[in-house]
């Protein structure tokens, strides 16, 4: 497997998003299957693992812990603090809480459950309006030089917060969600990212799903799944996003490829220091995905793509505006 560098993190150039075997697109798999998966990834060449604990709550990262114990010092994980959850993981997030006693205790407990001596990535999973980003990135700083967590990670954070964080201490990689169907990051974020030197870690890169292809406007979602309340996936939306799966496929039918692939191969080739992490749980997909990074995509190409995605309005919002409010964008 190729790899790349986040900042000066190297990791495989595609990564594996694990949100999904125990969080929001239920129903979610044996827990044996999904060990199972994960240390697949890892025979195939798969060496970044991205998690958090609020994705369970909490039994995410035991899981990804379990799955990838036996690796040990061979893959780098990624995990996230920053909301306010029950100790018992009820309910939900009450909101977020990047204070400095809440970002130790989180890295406390996550070193735990993901069965590591060190945190590889921590991200602040969303920006805090209550607390200045100055003493959260000086909270992980201090987790840093105690040895605890080795680079400093942020989420659907601003540039202008980007760059408070970065000055107290370095910022590793940015996650936050990029694909064909969601392009806002190329507006301000990715010229400061490569300003700056950080990584960038698209999540959701094949639309949660969308760009697969497998979803028309006749799928239908459990109202558990994260979907059933995303306007950009009410069948309306989905009919009138049909066309960007239309243009993938074309262009997937002359490379040999998926839509997802072709979608991946666009995201590889936007910058070296990128690395989607797409999220799956089934084996099958999970080497569709990596067969991404055999797919050449010429300069003419993107330019095609360019072309003929800048005239396909895309329908519906990505996330209910609840949601959107809790974005640092």
């Amino acid at each position: 497997m190729q790899t790349r560098k986040l900042g000066n993190l190297e990791v495989s150039a595609l990564g594996l998003g694990c949100m999904g075997m125990s969080h929001s697109y239920k129903p979610f798999p044996e827990r044996d299957a999904s060990i199972a998966l994960l240390r697949a990834a890892v025979e195939r060449g798969v060496t970044f693992f991205d998690t958090a604990e609020v994705y369970g709550p909490f039994n995410n990262e035991e899981l990804v812990g379990e799955g990838l114990a036996p690796f040990k010092g061979q893959v780098v994980i990624a995990t996230k603090f920053g909301f306010d959850l029950n100790p018992d993981g009820t309910h939900g997030p009450k909101g977020t809480d990047s204070s400095p006693a809440r970002i130790r205790q989180v890295a406390e407990a996550s070193l735990k459950r993901l069965r590591v001596d060190v945190i590889d990535l921590f991200y602040q999973h969303r920006v805090d309006p209550k607390v200045p980003i100055e003493e959260t990135a000086g909270a992980v700083k201090d987790l840093i030089a105690e040895g605890k967590v080795r680079h400093f990670g942020m989420s659907e954070a601003g540039a202008g917060t980007i760059r408070r964080a970065h000055a107290v201490q370095p910022v590793t990689a940015l996650q936050s969600e990029y694909s064909l169907w969601y392009r806002k990051p190329e507006e301000d974020i990715l010229p400061t990212l490569e300003e700056l030197g950080i990584g960038f870690v698209p999540f959701s890169p094949l639309g949660k799903g969308f760009l697969t292809g497998k979803i028309d406007e006749n799928s239908t979602f459990d109202k558990s799944d994260i979907r059933s309340g995303i306007p950009r996936f009410t069948p309306e939306a989905r009919k009138a996003n049909q066309a960007l799966i239309d243009l993938l496929a074309s262009i997937g039918a002359e490379k040999h490829a998926t839509p997802a692939q072709i979608a991946l191969a666009w995201l590889l080739a936007q910058e070296p220091w990128m690395v989607p992490i797409p999220g799956t749980t089934k084996l099958h997909r999970l080497e569709e995905n990596i067969g991404s990074l055999s797919v050449e995509l010429t300069p003419q190409d993107l330019s095609n793509i360019e072309t003929a995605s800048a005239a396909i309005p895309i329908e519906g919002a990505r996330y209910p505006e609840h949601i959107e409010k809790m974005t640092g964008l």
